[in-house]
C-alpha cells in the first residue's frame, strides 16, 4: 500500500504528491519535467531564460524564448502522459506571451510567482483545462490573490504554493526575513492553510496548499503534510538526478559544495537570491564589473546599466558548466546532495522515508 496520499489539483491527480520546482535558464526543461511526470509527480518546465540556448537568442530574444517553450512542452508531452506544468515568473518581460503559449500548448498547470500574478486569469482563456497556482510567501499574499481573482474574474486558484526562505534562486523575502524564525516555512504553512480554508468554506472549492523551499527528505514531506499541506514542491533535490537538464559540471557544483559555501547575493533584478559561492561571485563582491551588452531585458525590474553583470548570461554559463563566467543558484540544502541518481530512484527513496515515518519509524 502506497504510504502517501495522491495530490489532487482540480481534476488533476498526481499519485506522487511532489511538484518538481521550476528552475530557470534551462535547468528544468523537457527532460527533467517529463521524468518527474512519468514517475507520478508534476513535472515543471521553467520559462525564465528558456531560449538562451537558441542560436538566435541574442538577435531575437523574444522569438527564441517562445519557440523554445513551445518546443520543450511538446518534447515533454511526447515523453509522458503524466502531469506537466510551467513556471512563469510575474517579473518576466514576456510574462503574458509565455502564458499564451503555455495555454495554446494545453499545459496542465501554470505556477506563477516572483510578484503577485493578479491578472493571470485574464490571460488564460481556456479556463476549463489549464490550472492556475500562484506562488506566495505569506498568508496575506494568498488572501489578496484569492479575493482579487474571485472579485474580478470569478475564478479561484486551483492550488497555492507557499515558498519559504530556504529555497534556491530568487527569494520573496528581504535579507532580514530570510533568517527570521517568524518567516520559516513551518510557520507560514499553517498561516496560509488557515487563510485558504476561509475561502474554501465560503466558495465550496478545494484549494490545496503546497509547501516549498528547503524540503529535502521524505521526513520533510511528512512534516509539512502534518502541518496541513496537500503536497510539496522540491527543486534542489532534482538537480542531483540523471534527467536534470543542467550540465554535469553544474550538478557537480552541488556535490562539491559545503554548507558554508551557500551565500545570499543581491541579484541585478532587485531581489536577494541563494547561490553557491565561487570565484565569479567573489569578484562581484570585490567590486569587479563584468562588462556586457544586454539585448534581453528579460526581467522587468532589472537595472542592467547599474549591474556589475548580466544575470541571464551568468546563469546560462552555469547551465553549460562554464562556472568561470557564472554561478549556480541553489537551495539551502544543496550541500546535502552527494550523488546523482535517477528521478525514479529519488522518488522511491522519498516514498520509503515517508512511509517509515507514517508507520511510526524514526
Amino acid at each position: 500500500m502506497d504510504p502517501w496520499r495522491s495530490l489532487k489539483i482540480g481534476d488533476l491527480i498526481a499519485r506522487t504528491p511532489i511538484i518538481q520546482g521550476g528552475m530557470g535558464v534551462g535547468i528544468s526543461r523537457a527532460g527533467l519535467a517529463a521524468a518527474v511526470a512519468e514517475a507520478g509527480g508534476i513535472g515543471v518546465i521553467a520559462c525564465a531564460g528558456i531560449g538562451m540556448l537558441e542560436p538566435d537568442s541574442f538577435t531575437d530574444f523574444v522569438g527564441a524564448n517562445l519557440r523554445a517553450l513551445r518546443d520543450e512542452i511538446r518534447k515533454a508531452r511526447a515523453a509522458t502522459k503524466g502531469i506537466l506544468g510551467v513556471n512563469i515568473m510575474v517579473a518576466l518581460s514576456q510574462f503574458a506571451d509565455f502564458v499564451r503559449v503555455a495555454v495554446e500548448e494545453k499545459i496542465d498547470i501554470i505556477f506563477s510567482g516572483a510578484g503577485l500574478p493578479l491578472n493571470l486569469p485574464e490571460l488564460v482563456r481556456d479556463k476549463g483545462r489549464t490550472k492556475l497556482a500562484p506562488i506566495v510567501s505569506s498568508a496575506r499574499a494568498a488572501g489578496v490573490i484569492i479575493r482579487k481573482w474571485k472579485a474580478k474574474y470569478g475564478r479561484l486558484p486551483d492550488a497555492v504554493v507557499v515558498e519559504g526562505p530556504l529555497a534556491g534562486g530568487h527569494l520573496g523575502f528581504s535579507r532580514e526575513q530570510i533568517d527570521d524564525p517568524a518567516f520559516a516555512l513551518d510557520r507560514l504553512i499553517p498561516e496560509v492553510v488557515a487563510e485558504v480554508k476561509i475561502h474554501e468554506r465560503k466558495h465550496g472549492y478545494a484549494i490545496p496548499v503546497i509547501a516549498a523551499g528547503g524540503i529535502f527528505t521524505g521526513g520533510d514531506i511528512r512534516r509539512f503534510v502534518d502541518l496541513g499541506s496537500a503536497g510539496v514542491q522540491m527543486a534542489t533535490r532534482f538537480v542531483g538526478t540523471d534527467e536534470c537538464d543542467a550540465s554535469p559540471a553544474f550538478k557537480q557544483a552541488y556535490i562539491d559544495s559545503k554548507r558554508g559555501d551557500l551565500v545570499i547575493i543581491q541579484s541585478p533584478v532587485g531581489m536577494p537570491g541563494r547561490a553557491i559561492r565561487n570565484r565569479f561571485l567573489d569578484d562581484v563582491q570585490a567590486g569587479k564589473k563584468k562588462p556586457f551588452t544586454c539585448p534581453y531585458h528579460c526581467i522587468v525590474t532589472c537595472k542592467a546599466g547599474d549591474s556589475p553583470y548580466c544575470i541571464a548570461l551568468a546563469l546560462t554559463n552555469a547551465l553549460k558548466g562554464k562556472l568561470e563566467g557564472g554561478f549556480v543558484f541553489a537551495g539551502a540544502n544543496s550541500y546535502r546532495v552527494n550523488e546523482i541518481v535517477s528521478v525514479r530512484a529519488l522518488i522511491e527513496t522519498l516514498r520509503a522515508e515517508y512511509g517509515s515515518l507514517a508507520a511510526g519509524g524514526e
